[in-house]
């Protein structure tokens, strides 16, 4: 199983996928077959974790062909990542505090907590399972999402790791690493989402979903929500469309949004496009993003410059980061009068464009452009999955996908 980090490549993989997508992937979606079988999901996540291909044009695709009663299972799938960046969108604190309790999360390990740390990640813990998928991410940048679950129930209440270390180690090795889905889905194994849900990983469904493959002894018995001092906050507003500048633009391309081509820029003039050459750091911890994911972000990058480039007749600019003397001269180099980008939600390119925007100053303007996808669906994510789930066929209509008779 590769990951070619290509749009092309991202439109193949769903193809391939869209006639499983209905009560197949429904039936068989949770069973973990190993990487070398992997045709019971639709791997599409780190093309849409890029949004190589959006994550419009992959439901659509699946309604095309099935009914939203057979695709719905999937359908909800795509829309939990929609889901989490909403809901952090709305407390972005947590993602604050989170990034900043990593390193001492790692300085305050003991010895023999810091000896099963360093096991735990080159997968040398003994548990059956644990290991392989310890190894399997680190060469592969992917696992089955059953597999994250059991992965970070085992982490937290087996080996009695901090959360927010294993989190980090998913983030920096996942080809999909999403700050929204990675930081809250391993809160919610830790039973800080729904406060005081916990999710236990068992031999017996382990061995039952990996069909036999695995069967691992020793696993703890019980889960107990792990203790957190500061309640999660009052969820805030939504963000909504900016104005969009007029005259000579510059599009400034990021890796959370990499299919520019298809955003509305209403009468702006593209006349130049850059995007940094490297994605930005993912951790505060002092290990980097692995070569893996390094390499797929930087081509990620490439792929969208020259796509964006190629669809306005536009310059192509890679900086060396997204910093404010890279921007004004990039500006100054054709003219530029403003500035867009596509939003960024709360992670790590989000945090760099606040910056950024306040490195500016009044010089240039800084336009963040909202799709539709994200300010139509982030407002309802105020509470659990369950209550946003319901809008889903609301949320179809508005942006009138899936109408079509079956």
């Amino acid at each position: 199983m590769t990951f070619e980090p290509a749009r092309a490549a991202g439109l193949a993989r769903l193809a391939d996928f869209v006639p499983r997508a209905g009560r197949a992937y429904a039936a068989e979606r949770n069973t973990d077959r190993g990487p070398g079988d992997r045709s019971n999901v639709s791997t599409l996540s780190p093309w849409v974790r890029h949004r190589l291909v959006t994550e419009r044009e992959v439901v659509e695709a699946v309604l095309r062909r099935h009914s939203l009663d057979a695709a719905g299972k999937f359908v909800q799938e795509v829309y939990w990542r929609t889901y989490w960046k909403g809901w952090l969108e709305l407390r972005p604190s947590m993602w604050a505090r989170y990034s900043a309790n990593v390193p001492p999360a790692l300085d305050a390990l003991s010895a023999a907590e810091r000896a099963t740390y360093d096991d735990a990640i080159v997968g040398r813990t003994g548990i059956e399972g644990f290991d392989d998928w310890a190894r399997e991410l680190v060469e592969l940048g992917y696992l089955h999402n059953h597999a994250r679950m059991w992965f970070a129930s085992i982490w937290i209440f087996t080996l009695r790791l901090p959360w927010q270390l294993g989190a980090d180690f998913f983030l920096r090795h996942l080809l999909d690493g999403d700050p929204a889905s990675n930081t809250l889905s391993w809160r919610w194994v830790a039973g800080l989402q729904t406060v005081g849900k916990t999710y236990l990983a068992t031999m017996q469904n382990i061995e039952f979903a990996t069909e036999g493959r695995f069967r691992p002894r020793g696993l703890a018995e019980s889960a107990p929500a792990v203790e957190d001092d500061a309640p999660i906050p009052t969820p805030g507003l939504a963000p909504r469309p900016e104005s969009l500048p007029n005259g000579r633009v510059g599009l400034l391309l990021h890796e959370d949004d990499l299919h520019t081509e298809s955003l509305e820029l209403g009468a702006a003039e593209v006349v130049a496009v850059a995007s940094p050459r490297a994605g930005e750091p993912r951790t505060t911890a002092d290990a980097p993003a692995s070569p893996l994911v390094t390499a797929f972000t930087a081509a990620a990058l490439a792929d969208g410059r020259a796509r964006a480039a190629a669809h306005f007749a536009a310059a192509a600019s890679a900086l060396d980061g997204l910093t404010a003397s890279a921007i004004r001269d990039w500006a100054n180099d054709h003219d530029l009068t403003a500035i867009v980008t596509p939003f960024a939600p709360v992670g790590p390119v989000r945090d760099r464009l606040d910056q950024l925007d306040d490195e500016l100053g009044d010089d240039l303007t800084l336009a963040r452009i909202l799709r539709p996808w994200d300010a139509l669906a982030w407002p309802h994510a105020t509470r659990g999955f369950f209550p946003f789930r319901e809008r889903i066929p609301a949320l179809l209509r508005e942006q009138q996908i899936g109408l079509e008779r079956h």
